[in-house]
């Protein structure tokens, strides 16, 4: 089962980082998705993750329960929206369209609802300088 695991999360890591160059594709859901396979599969790569420069810092937010910057909910809702609205406009099948606003309605509704990070004061920006 753990390679199993490895294998799923080794992909949804693949798809993240793949994410984070294509506009259409979501880089978040692949990347906890990735961290929960490795949490199960592989010690060190969970922990290679969660200490990793640029991701490490979204993954530890999200599963303390701090939540995820404004900036990135902003940009997560604007980029789900348009891909969404042009999705909508290709497909010809009404069913489908709502398919898609029920989707898109749903996620903006767990996004809005997730904590969003304080931002960070400038007492907090002077007191991290040398």
């Amino acid at each position: 089962m753990r390679v199993f695991y490895n294998i799923m999360g080794s992909v949804a890591l693949l798809l993240a980082i793949a994410g984070i160059l294509l506009p259409i594709l979501p880089t978040t859901p692949f990347l906890l998705l990735a961290s929960a396979c490795y949490m199960r599969g592989s010690t060190r790569m969970h922990n290679w993750m969660m200490n990793q420069r640029h991701l490490g810092p979204y993954l530890q937010n999200f599963q303390a329960g701090r939540g995820i910057p404004l900036r990135a909910k902003i940009i997560a809702i604007a980029m789900m929206w348009c891909s969404l609205s042009f999705s909508a406009w290709l497909v010809p099948l009404p069913w489908l369209r709502v398919l898609l606003l029920i989707t898109g309605i749903g996620v903006t509704y767990y996004l809005y609802r997730m904590p969003t990070l304080p931002p960070r004061s400038i007492a907090t920006l002077e007191s991290d300088q040398p």
